[in-house]
């Protein structure tokens, strides 16, 4: 009975892209890139309802696909492939786990078939306080398009954060079993971690 996702998600921001704004430093004429191998969103997953203390939540994995970035102009584009995202909740048996992945990928949620890219585009970027950057952008995820707006912060290279989105935004009910007594939160938490390649840090 899980949710999907995203960043997401993304992403996700899922999404969190902003690792890409501002403050990457840079050897003159280089442009910082996103080191996609070491950069991830992980989307929490909360259930309610009278009885969700005999449910579980979860924790959904998307990794980035693509992801420019521009330090310039502040532009940047993150994309995850929807049918990528995976659930690892590592305390349900497998067969469970299983289940729980076909539900999130499905049309009942994320139905990844039809909706098989999450792409978030920066549409401003400014300095925060800090250490932290702030990132407005749009976010499609399952056929919708959103504004977002997201705080990074950046260290040694990296952009952490952490931001909320609700899925009825997007156009997904969240699931429920059990009549309702058992469901899906509405809001989804989803936490960023960044990466640029190495030598690009934030000054």
């Amino acid at each position: 009975m899980i949710l999907k996702k995203s960043t997401l998600c993304s992403l996700l921001r899922l999404l969190l892209a902003m690792a890409f704004t501002s403050g990457v430093g840079s050897a003159a004429g280089q442009t910082p890139s996103i080191d996609i191998p070491h950069s991830r969103l992980l989307i929490h997953v909360s259930k309610s309802g009278i009885f969700s203390g005999f449910a579980d939540n979860h924790e959904v994995e998307a990794r980035i696909a693509e992801g420019s970035l521009d330090v310039k102009s502040g532009q940047l584009r993150l994309s995850v492939d929807s049918r990528q995202i995976r659930v690892l909740d590592p305390q349900l048996p497998a067969d469970k786990r299983q289940q729980v992945q076909e539900r999130m990928l499905g049309p009942e949620v994320l139905d990844s078939t039809r909706f098989p890219e999450i792409t978030f585009e920066s549409t401003h970027v400014e300095q925060g306080q800090e250490g932290t950057v702030v990132v407005d952008g749009r976010l499609s995820l399952h056929g919708v398009t959103k504004p977002v707006s997201i705080v990074a912060h950046l260290e040694n290279g990296r952009y952490t954060g952490r931001f909320t989105l609700k899925q009825r935004s997007f156009g997904i009910t969240p699931v429920s079993i059990a009549g309702g007594t058992v469901k899906v939160k509405d809001e989804l938490a989803i936490e960023f971690d960044i990466a640029t390649w190495p030598g690009e840090k934030g000054n």
